[in-house]
């Protein structure tokens, strides 16, 4: 669940990774984002959207594919919802430049618009400002979370992410939820946002067209329990039926 803190906008912090009940979380989603890459090492990617009406139903294609860029690494095994078991897989830890690889949350938008401007968006939406900041010390008991540093009144942080940039990459965005009990190092402060073009990759994010994310945000429901699954198409697979995954990939 949020950890929601007088001093936040919002905090990534939903349910741990690997814990007990975390594929029951996962059927109880009725909208799944399905990214693919060709390996670990890969930093293109596509991107298909499903559906279901009923969490036990059938989840449905809901159109073409679309491309994303990935981590300047590839992949790393991420902390979700669920215990994955990838075979010789990377782990993800901060500043390696590798996106995670698993099955997520997605909580919270956030972006330029100030919150009257973007009531088209159904996700809690925070309208960033200058004083957000997107924690990424692992000493800091921030960590993982985004912050509005002046409404804390001793900064534990040495290194932290300006989330209004002078460039659009952050115009819109939504939280990816990998490592939501914020374990120090193991990578902080994923989204969903606008690429700079289709072959500059990310410092871990998962990054597409702008027209691309706003059709995104237009969609995604928080009352259908969005999801994000990203790996490597091997492995997506691979643990298709295990896991009850969207698609005959």
């Amino acid at each position: 669940m949020h950890r929601l803190l007088s001093v936040l906008f919002f905090a990534i912090s939903l349910p741990a990774a690997m814990r007990a009940g975390g594929k029951s979380e996962l059927n109880k989603s009725g909208q799944c984002l399905v990214v693919l890459t060709d390996n670990w090492d890969a930093t293109n990617g596509m991107v298909r959207t499903f559906e279901r009406n009923k969490a036990t139903g059938t989840w449905k294609d809901r159109g073409p594919a679309f491309p994303v860029v990935v981590g300047k690494k590839g992949l790393g095994q991420g902390l979700g919802l669920v215990a994955i078991e990838f075979k010789g897989a990377p782990m993800k830890k901060e500043g390696d430049n590798k996106a995670p690889a698993g099955i997520f949350r997605l909580s919270s938008a956030f972006g330029y618009a100030p919150r009257r401007s973007a009531r088209w968006i159904r996700l809690p939406y925070v309208a960033l400002s200058k004083e957000t900041e997107g924690i990424d010390d692992p000493k800091s008991r921030y960590y993982t979370q985004l912050v509005d540093r002046s409404k804390i009144a001793h900064p534990d942080w040495r290194s932290s992410e300006q989330m209004l940039r002078k460039d659009v990459l952050y115009k819109w965005g939504v939280v990816v939820e990998h490592n939501a009990r914020a374990i120090p190092g193991a990578g902080s402060c994923i989204f969903l946002h606008i690429w700079k073009d289709s072959s500059s990759a990310t410092a871990g994010c998962t990054a597409m067209r702008e027209k691309d994310l706003v059709a995104l945000l237009r969609w995604l429901d928080p009352k259908r329990r969005p999801v994000l699954i990203q790996m490597p198409r091997a492995e997506y697979a691979r643990l298709r039926i295990k896991y009850e995954l969207p698609g005959d990939r």
